[in-house]
């Protein structure tokens, strides 16, 4: 007996339905060498990489293709794919520290892939709302900040997986 297993990924392969739901991944593969013109990270083997010599290397390269990334297009369009929702009393006491945190993990993040990234932070009444490019960065900051500060985590992912929100309360 076969099980009904879903597929994951953002090909059709095997007449499998697509399964990606991002609108900035490329349906065709990107000739390589792909450089982005906005964050300098190069594509290589179908994936986006940072790294700052291959860069400089790649850039003079006569065939190079000059593209935008998916996320310096997410980023251009406002197109967030996580959303991460701070509050409470210790949020404020404590903001410069988790600011610090949230943008190393960023950091940390971009270097592992490039195209995962904050495309803003801001302030409504009460909250820092900060939007990021893919749904697993958002999960990931919500996962360190908990583990570095504990209070009360809250991860939801949107039916299809299109968008991830993910809600931090401590009060004291």
């Amino acid at each position: 007996m076969q099980k009904n297993v879903e597929k994951f990924g953002i090909n059709d392969k095997r007449g499998r339905p697509s399964t990606s739901l991002d609108p900035f991944a490329s349906d065709k593969a990107l000739k390589e060498p792909a450089l982005c013109k906005g964050c300098q990270s190069y594509l290589h083997h179908k994936r986006w990489l940072n790294n700052p010599e291959t860069y400089q290397q790649l850039k003079s390269d006569p065939r190079v293709h000059w593209v935008t990334c998916p996320a310096c297009r997410k980023i251009a369009e406002g197109y967030p794919e996580g959303i991460v929702t701070l509050r409470g009393s210790y949020l404020w006491k404590h903001e410069d520290e988790i600011r610090r945190l949230l943008k190393n993990v960023e950091t940390e993040s971009f270097d592992r892939n490039p195209q995962e990234r904050i495309i803003r932070q801001s302030q409504k009444e009460e909250q820092i709302i900060i939007e990021t490019t893919e749904q697993s960065l958002a999960e990931h900051l919500g996962r360190v900040l908990h583990r570095a500060h504990q209070g009360e985590l809250n991860i939801h992912w949107a039916e299809g997986a299109d968008i991830c929100r993910v809600n931090w309360e401590r009060m004291n």
